[in-house]
């Protein structure tokens, strides 16, 4: 239905953020498109390889607080939200698996 791809973060700008990953969909009606602003982070003050992935945000500011609205959300259980977490985090180690 879709493949993860990953493009490396090679300036190491902003610190701990490893990769960003795109979902390309290859069938059914979103086939041919794209979806944009997942990462790949590094967790901040935990052991080596403990990693994290943050879905496609919108920035806005209320009363000069700056606030997020999250693009892709569960419709009804988050489950959804943790077997994509952990598609892309594999994807993640193909690419580092197959770079080293």
């Amino acid at each position: 239905m879709f493949t993860i791809k990953i493009i490396p973060n090679d300036k190491g700008n902003p610190t701990g953020k490893l990769a960003d990953a795109e979902l390309h969909f290859t069938d059914g009606a979103l086939a041919g498109l794209k979806l944009i602003g997942f990462g790949v982070w590094e967790r901040p003050g935990s052991p080596a390889g403990r990693r994290n992935v943050v879905f496609p945000a919108r920035s806005y500011t209320v009363n000069g607080e700056r606030r997020s609205f999250a693009l892709l959300r569960p419709v009804a259980d988050t489950a959804g939200h943790e077997r994509l977490r952990d598609a892309i985090l594999a994807a993640y180690a193909e690419y580092e698996t197959a770079a080293a």
